[in-house]
């Protein structure tokens, strides 16, 4: 059953559908790439709300910058903004239909239709998943970086840019000029301090061109910060077949585990939907749920993905069952991450770790390896190396996650250790494995990439024992290696 708002009448009583009326939808929130992780999580939440018979004028108008976005476009439009999120818990599958989408605007250079969606002062929320690494932030200062040839040209083109922060200070300065209040712009990404970041991003690139503006924006404008979770692994032949037993034809199904979290300041002086009702966290404190989330379910993924990806495993689960990988897990988290994260309020650590290791060992959900794995010159100076720091600056052993670091170069170098060549899978991935190459000879030299390590390539201690890690995972193999470290 093909699916739009025609059929959703006639689809199986297994498929929950939409508890509210659509055409009493109205739009409030512009998002900026409508990927799968949205659509998993911030579109169901609404959709939730909306089901409550609230807030039905907070309705999402879809929007996007690349050319990816122009595609999903194309594929929400012809089934009406509907489609399928498939939860998976562990010998249970769910379907529902998530129809919290209005429309998708047009996706075209100089992003003049996503400029007027959000000079609409019906949009009282601008909100972004544009990844973790869409932020323009300059590695070696952690910082945005005004230099990026994309901001550049912006700063340039200021009435037809090309970036979601363009279009952003493009629509605030017709918001200011038309006497309208500006939206909030809200940041869903898995970023630190994601609303400063975002903040960041707009006010640096209005600087460059109108710094009047930028100056108002920074002080009139909210950036709220929040934290968000839920695994959701990207759709391929699997996933549309998932939706087909559900007899739903749906070209854009999600899938993603069964849990969900979303913590976020409430910081919306335009207003905002009640999501507080559906089970959001709003706090002042978001900064300690997202270092919580960071160092142990992002480190966590990073802990086993490069072993994993080492051995040719190929799903999340496969290396959770791995009694060596899951130990090397367990033991990192419990003996390094935890003694540097910082108490969250209502949380025990030592039980969000456990929630993380059964998560992660769900094989409804079928993550894979290597999207773990992906883009780790972004990933690790986020979510490994300021545990490492942290541990250097208490004084405290660091062993398992340099070991972790050697694991990372190793399968940087290219091949796995049964000899398969490892597809490029990072932005930087020439670079990563040219210096892997040189760190084969020299270990010292996968430190030496400023740009990811900083100054911890200076600290010879840790270089000590990053070239004893490396070494060993050379000399006798990632499992001995992780077995030595686990027998202290």
């Amino acid at each position: 059953m093909k699916l739009t708002n025609a059929t959703l009448g006639q689809l199986p009583e297994t498929v929950a559908k939409p508890g509210y009326d659509r055409a009493r939808l109205s739009p409030g929130i512009v998002h900026i790439g409508c990927g799968n992780f949205h659509r998993a999580h911030q579109a169901v939440y609404l959709d939730d709300l909306f089901a409550l018979d609230e807030g039905h004028d907070w309705a999402l108008l879809g929007a996007g910058v690349r050319e990816g976005d122009a595609r999903m476009r194309e594929t929400l439009l012809e089934q009406d903004g509907l489609y399928s999120v498939i939860e998976l818990a562990p010998g249970a599958h769910s379907a529902r239909v998530i129809g919290a989408m209005t429309g998708f605007v047009e996706v075209a250079p100089g992003n003049a239709a996503l400029i007027a969606a959000m000079r609409d002062p019906a949009i009282r929320i601008v909100s972004l998943t544009v990844t973790e690494g869409g932020y323009y932030i300059d590695p070696k200062t952690n910082t945005f970086s005004p230099d990026h040839p994309d901001i550049q040209r912006d700063a340039a083109n200021p009435d037809t840019p090309d970036t979601a922060f363009g279009a952003i200070v493009a629509a605030l300065r017709a918001r200011r000029a038309g006497g309208h209040v500006p939206f909030t712009v809200m940041c869903c990404d898995n970023v630190p301090h994601n609303g400063h970041v975002t903040r960041d991003a707009v006010v640096g690139l209005a600087r460059l061109s109108d710094p009047e503006l930028a100056a108002w924006i920074e002080a009139e404008v909210a950036f709220p910060n929040s934290m968000v979770d839920r695994i959701t692994p990207a759709t391929g032949p699997r996933e549309r077949e998932m939706a087909a037993r559900f007899d739903i034809e749906d070209a854009a199904p999600v899938t993603c585990e069964p849990f969900r979290q979303w913590v976020m300041e409430d910081t919306f002086p335009a207003g905002r939907p009640a999501l507080e009702k559906v089970g959001v966290t709003f706090t002042p404190h978001v900064d300690k749920f997202e270092t919580m989330k960071i160092r142990i379910l992002n480190g966590g993924h990073a802990i086993i993905a490069y072993p994993g990806g080492l051995r040719d495993i190929h799903f999340v689960h496969e290396a959770m069952a791995d009694p060596l990988i899951r130990a090397f897990l367990d033991k990192i988290l419990t003996d390094e991450v935890l003694p540097i994260v910082p108490p969250v309020p209502g949380q025990d650590l030592t039980d969000y770790k456990q929630l993380i290791i059964e998560r992660f060992s769900n094989p409804e959900v079928a993550d894979t390896v290597r999207r773990l794995c992906l883009d780790g010159s972004n990933r690790q100076p986020k979510f490994i190396i300021p545990s490492i720091r942290d541990r250097i600056a208490q004084g405290a052993s660091y062993d398992g996650l340099i070991l972790l670091s050697a694991l990372w170069c190793r399968y940087c170098f290219g091949t796995t250790e049964s000899g398969h060549k490892t597809e490029p899978n990072d932005p930087n991935w020439d670079r990563l494995t040219a210096q892997a190459a040189l760190a084969k000879a020299r270990p010292a030299a996968w430190l030496e990439m400023k740009e990811i390590y900083g100054d911890l390539g200076d600290n010879a201690e840790l270089v000590a024992v990053f070239t004893d890690a490396l070494n060993a995972v050379w000399k006798d193999g990632s499992e001995a290696a992780i077995a030595r470290y686990l027998a202290g």
